[in-house]
């Protein structure tokens, strides 16, 4: 094998263990946040709207905002947020700089509902990422 197919074929390789790893831990994420009525998704929706949240718990983001730290499409995000919504976990609200921009909110329910999943999502994620890519 040339040098240039052995190194191709080892950038696949890697590639191909990152995807792995990744399935595995989304798996194991939806399954143990399945407790809280909540999927892999949902958490980092939450997860990314309590980290930004002000201290008088005012909108932490806009949804494009959003859809670029949790990587799903708009339209799929927007589904999300509408179950989240629906459930009270979050609200939405008109942007006032930009009526065009929709803003969430993480309500209380949300926050206490982050607050109790938060340490069992932290768990998977240490235990499933802990030694780094497994075959």
């Amino acid at each position: 094998m040339a040098v240039q197919e052995k190194a191709e074929r080892e950038l696949v390789d890697r590639w191909r263990d990152l995807l792995a790893v990744h399935a595995r831990t989304l798996c194991e994420l939806d399954r143990a946040l399945q407790r809280h009525g909540l999927g892999a998704s949902d958490f980092e929706v939450l997860d990314v709207l309590a980290a930004g949240a002000s201290a008088d718990g005012g909108p932490a983001y806009r949804v494009q905002e959003i859809a670029g730290r949790v990587h799903l499409s708009q339209s799929a995000l927007s589904r999300l947020i509408g179950r989240l919504e629906k459930d009270g976990l979050v609200e939405r609200c008109m942007c006032p700089e930009d009526r065009r921009g929709v803003q969430v909110y993480l309500t209380e329910k949300g926050r206490a509902l982050h607050g109790e999943a938060l340490p069992l999502h932290r768990a998977v994620l240490g235990r499933m990422l802990a030694g780094g890519p497994r075959g």
